[in-house]
């Protein structure tokens, strides 16, 4: 690839980052959960509305999990990263243009078309993950996919202003419709943006085992999975650190899909909620840039373990959470870390595995994502349900933020990286390209 395309592919690559996290914003953490709450749920109480929110969310984590190894084992095999990628996006903008469908106390379809978009959106993750270590060279795969989430952020805070202006500058007569019409905004702007993406990045090569040649695809990649378990020894480090994700990124998932709804349950208005939001869009693309250069600084290790002791602070704040300033401040350290905690984690992982397993073992980095993040939800909405409120579901994300550092802090990330390189030189001689 010569350098010219090269940039190119990096461009697009971290435009689709602008183009998807328009859902991450508009729809999992700003409107359609207030919509989902004060609408969609009107006759339910506020805190059976969080707790259907919170279960919501887990169900569809936990499908996109079931699937994903499976699925990325077939991508690795068949060669098909991006064509499976380009499956989930459409889904996922089909299911988010069907939000707009609903109404006053439809909160059952609000979750079911919710669920559907979300298969979408986390799917296409996998596989769009998968191919950062096919686009960006290993000594810039940090800053690329920092620049992945600060490019997210600007993408998907623009829109959101614009779905806010569009909610609340339209007469109270108008709020609903603009509302749904915000799910329809999110759905086009996931599509046309994507369009870079599926021009410019290229699926890489396929390898092909030669003991796989001549297998029905489905029965070349459930084998290829298998193995990948049974080989699993091999990626100690790998392996650890991917425990550790599933650790703190249940804190880090809980916070995300759960910070504007708690805020409603306390009674906070919706410019302050979707306004704080707003605000850690746009404050998290400096913070985004700083985390990639401090992974140059200090390593990406310490890094990621500097935004878990902040992370656990805003824990502990989010109990003492009673005035509206407060949700303000807690924002703001929130788009302190939030970028790039996700950024390093991704692109650790990328150089932990080899690259032509890519998709499959971002399948396993995507399960971690999605499965055991079910856990942070599920306990937050368990605890409001019993408790009446979320006061004590928040203190409950420490131990997930201490857990998961801990391990962290015991994964060897050099032999990790060394790993994966012998490993790549291994399937690469005993291979061929196709």
């Amino acid at each position: 690839m010569d350098d010219i395309q090269h940039k190119k592919a990096i461009r697009a690559w971290t435009m689709y980052d602008w183009a998807n996290s328009t859902f991450a914003t508009t729809i999992m953490a700003a409107v359609l959960p207030v919509y989902y709450s004060s609408v969609a749920s009107e006759g339910l109480s506020r805190s059976t509305a969080t707790s259907n929110w919170a279960f919501t969310t887990s169900i569809a984590l936990i499908l996109v999990g079931v699937l994903g190894p499976i699925l990325g084992a077939m991508a690795d095999f068949s060669g098909s990263k991006k064509r499976f990628m380009t499956i989930f996006v459409i889904i996922g903008v089909f299911g988010t243009a069907l939000l707009f469908f609903v109404k006053s106390g439809d909160w059952l379809m609000a979750s079911f078309f919710y669920i559907i978009a979300s298969i979408g959106f986390s799917g296409a993750n996998v596989f769009y993950d998968s191919l950062l270590p096919h686009v960006a060279n290993p000594d810039e795969i940090d800053q690329v996919s920092s620049r992945g989430y600060a490019m997210g952020y600007a993408g998907g805070g623009i829109l959101l202003a614009i779905n806010l202006a569009m909610i609340m500058l339209s007469p109270e007569s108008m709020t609903i419709l603009m509302t749904r019409l915000s799910f329809l905004t999110v759905s086009v702007w996931w599509f046309v943006f994507t369009i870079p993406f599926w021009k410019n990045v290229n699926e890489p090569k396929r390898r092909v085992y030669a003991h796989e040649a001549g297998f029905n695809p489905v029965k070349a990649s459930l084998k290829r999975l298998g193995n990948t378990f049974s080989e699993i020894k091999k990626y100690k480090e790998l392996t650890k650190f991917i425990v550790a994700f599933w650790l703190y990124n249940n804190g880090i998932g809980t916070i995300i899909f759960m910070a504007s709804i708690y805020g409603t349950e306390l009674g906070f208005s919706s410019t302050t909620t979707i306004g704080t939001l707003l605000m850690v869009q746009f404050v998290a693309i400096p913070f985004a840039f700083l985390f990639g250069w401090l992974a140059k600084k200090i390593g990406t290790k310490p890094s990621i373990l500097l935004s878990l002791v902040i992370y656990t602070m805003i824990a502990i704040g989010g109990y003492f959470l009673y005035k509206e300033i407060q949700f303000w401040i807690l924002g703001f350290a929130v788009a302190m870390v939030q970028g790039g905690s996700q950024a390093l984690s991704r692109s650790l992982c990328g150089r932990m595995m080899p690259k032509s397993k890519s998709a499959e073992f971002f399948s396993f980095f995507s399960v971690s994502e999605k499965i055991a993040g079910t856990l942070g939800p599920f306990v937050f909405g368990m605890v409001s349900r019993l408790m009446g409120g979320s006061r004590l579901s928040i203190v409950s994300l420490i131990i997930f933020f201490a857990a998961g550092g801990f391990l962290l802090s015991r994964v060897n990330e050099k032999e990790g990286i060394a790993v994966a390189e012998r490993e790549e030189q291994i399937l690469t001689s005993t291979t061929s390209i196709d």
